[in-house]
């Protein structure tokens, strides 16, 4: 499988020089810099009329190829003497990465943020002033300081300002899910520099999010352009809590025994116990959030960055422009707050295009504590409207029983048949009619409240509909009610799924400490049966078959090759990563920076006997192959088929 074009990877040293020849098109720096034959989709589009000196906006999904659509623009403006490409980039992380694959790839780049000296920054400037840089990256607070602007100024009284690039631009929407307010002063690139082309990039947005981008960084003229959502090679499951641990460890050892991946989790402290338990339990875990020591997320990082087979868990503080490709699996532990994070976090697996897995766990306090951190908030009413719709938008996700993935991509607006690889494709669940359940469970807290004005949880209520007498129970004499009993044939999981869907409808609401129940004003409707309820049956989660393509966890164990070889090629696939793994050390890189597996993989499958053979693989670009060709042809040629 040929791997994403917009991989784009960990950190270097500025070590190379910059490519000058005015000639340059956008498909010969693809092929030359990059080592990729073709544009995909949409790329060479937004890629020509950027190059063309106009404003795009692009929505494409991670590892969909953004980063290509300002990287390639910027060197062939460059090339026709146009200067530095400014990149505005809101996290370190994802400065690091690209800079270190661009100088890589023999593009000078450079970052200016708080991890540098006064020297080193001074010295990047010069590079700056000077127009040598080809691209640079910045952070929105340091783009629209004084001192920066002045030297904007400059370049671009000598002509030497190419293009702005604005990454991540939904941080500019107080309706996205990273909204940062340093973006919102990002509207002076247009009103100080209307004659540089900007283009913004963003992997989620809706209609909403998407508008206001372009109001708030005046993108009126822009063209916009909307890739598929899709991500294909990720497989969707969600699960119903029952003992989350045990769910999370079975679904690891099962399926991705010796992978890395990620594991979201909602507070610091569960974060930290998360990691432990799984160290106990033999699967080598970090922890990773806004808590921790500087220096220790640092390191806990790079380690993720540059070691095979860590699991990193982690709070939505982890994640955006982490470009390590080969993350096998996004596990959720607690429900994202919207389907914008949900689908942002879970596009972090499978960035080299090979098979991975979104998997999540919920349940009735998911959903409880989500509705009632928007109803705390000190946000206006509106803001809270728009966030409980999105929320709904997402439980109506985990709680479908149709296609996953039709329903992911409808959210975006983009129509899709059934894509016969998430869970409910693959295993159809089963559904059951719970319009009567949720009239008697909307009965019974009515019957709490009329019962001397108590309100109860949803463990007593659940106990009471079942008939199970309990010390609470016979306290409050709730034995006595209609309707004790009226629901012993229904299971405690149904019942839970039930309130999930009246908490998330509406019509029942948590309050206090204690999350007791109490109807809303709509409950009425689903009282006089207006309003139909059909849910998923719960079932166990299957254990999957150590055949085939479900047991990607026993084959990472063993370190296989991506693609299936022949024992020549997976030997020279072995001694590939060998020599890899030692360039990456020497060079204080993770070993994908160097090259990615699949490309590692289409070597040992091809055997290239030359330059001009290894120069045909995909992700070998020039730089790389003066670098690194002839080591690999001996690393190749003793290695028989």
């Amino acid at each position: 499988m040929q791997p994403l074009h917009s991989r784009t990877i960990t950190a270097s040293r500025a070590r190379t020089t910059p490519l000058v020849n005015s000639t340059s098109t956008p498909l010969s720096v693809l092929q030359e810099v990059f080592g990729y034959a073709a544009f995909r989709d949409a790329q060479a589009e937004i890629i020509e009329h950027v190059v063309g000196g106009g404003d795009a906006l692009v929505l494409m999904p991670t590892g969909g190829g953004k980063s290509l659509c300002y990287q390639v623009p910027a060197i062939v403006r460059h090339r026709a003497e146009r200067g530095v490409a400014v990149v505005v980039s809101p996290l370190i992380a994802l400065m690091h990465d690209q800079v270190g694959a661009l100088e890589e790839a023999g593009v000078h780049a450079a970052f200016l943020n708080s991890t540098l000296t006064f020297e080193e920054t001074q010295k990047i400037e010069r590079e700056m002033m000077s127009g040598r840089l080809v691209l640079l990256y910045a952070a929105p607070e340091r783009v629209t300081t004084p001192r920066f602007l002045a030297q904007l100024d400059s370049l671009q009284e000598r002509g030497l300002l190419s293009l702005f690039a604005i990454d991540e631009a939904h941080c500019v929407s107080q309706w996205g899910h990273d909204f940062r307010e340093d973006y919102l002063a990002l509207n002076v690139l247009h009103e100080r520099y209307a004659g540089v082309p900007r283009i913004a990039l963003t992997a989620t947005a809706d209609d909403l999010t998407r508008a206001d981008i372009i109001e708030r960084l005046q993108l009126q003229s822009a063209r916009i352009f909307i890739s598929s959502f899709d991500r294909p090679n990720i497989r969707y499951s969600i699960v119903e809590k029952d003992n989350a641990r045990s769910q999370l460890l079975r679904f690891l050892q099962d399926e991705h025994e010796g992978d890395a991946g990620i594991v979201y989790c909602q507070s610091r402290k569960k974060v930290e116990e998360t990691a432990d338990w799984l160290t106990s339990e033999g699967i080598a875990a970090l922890p990773y959030h806004a808590g921790l020591d500087a220096d220790v997320r640092k390191k806990h990082q790079d380690r993720f960055l540059r070691e095979e087979g860590l699991v990193m868990v982690a709070t939505i503080a982890f994640g955006m422009g982490i470009d390590k490709p080969d993350v096998r699996f996004v596990a959720h532990l607690d429900l994202p707050k919207n389907i914008e994070s949900y689908y942002q976090e879970t596009g972090r697996a499978g960035r080299d295009g090979l098979p991975a897995d979104a998997w999540m766990a919920y349940g009735l306090s998911d959903v409880v504590n989500q509705r009632r951190m928007i109803d705390e908030s000190p946000a206006g009413e509106e803001f809270k409207r728009g966030q409980r719709a999105k929320l709904d938008a997402l439980l109506a996700l985990a709680e479908a029983h149709d296609c996953r993935r039709v329903r992911l991509l409808g959210y975006f607006g983009e129509h899709s048949t059934p894509c016969g690889n998430c869970d409910n494709c693959l295993n159809p669940p089963a559904t059951w009619d719970a319009t009567e359940a949720a009239r008697k469970a909307l009965s019974c807290i009515y019957r709490f409240h009329q019962n001397g004005g108590q309100r109860f949880g949803a463990g007593h209520l659940i106990d009471v509909l079942r008939g199970k007498v309990t010390d609470k129970v016979s306290q409050y004499r709730h034995e006595r009610l209609s309707t004790f009993g009226i629901g012993a044939d229904v299971s405690e999981q149904q019942w839970r799924a039930v309130l999930r869907q009246l908490i998330a409808l509406g019509h029942v609401r948590t309050e206090g400490e204690y999350n007791t129940l109490e109807l809303t004003s709509t409950a009425r409707f689903v009282l006089r049966g207006e309003v139909d309820m059909l849910l998923r049956q719960p079932i166990e989660t299957p254990r999957r078959s150590r055949a085939g393509r479900m047991t990607r966890g026993a084959a990472a164990k063993d370190k296989a090759p991506p693609v299936p070889l022949d024992a020549g090629g997976a030997e020279r696939f072995a001694a590939l990563k060998a020599w890899r793994a030692e360039v990456a050390r020497e060079h204080n890189l993770p070993a994908y920076v160097v090259f990615h597996d699949a490309t590692l993989a289409e070597m040992a499958r091809e055997r290239p006997g030359s330059l001009d053979a290894l120069a045909q693989i995909s992700g070998v670009g020039a730089k790389k192959l003066e670098a690194y060709g002839r080591e690999i042809l001996r690393v190749l040629e003793p290695i028989g088929g």
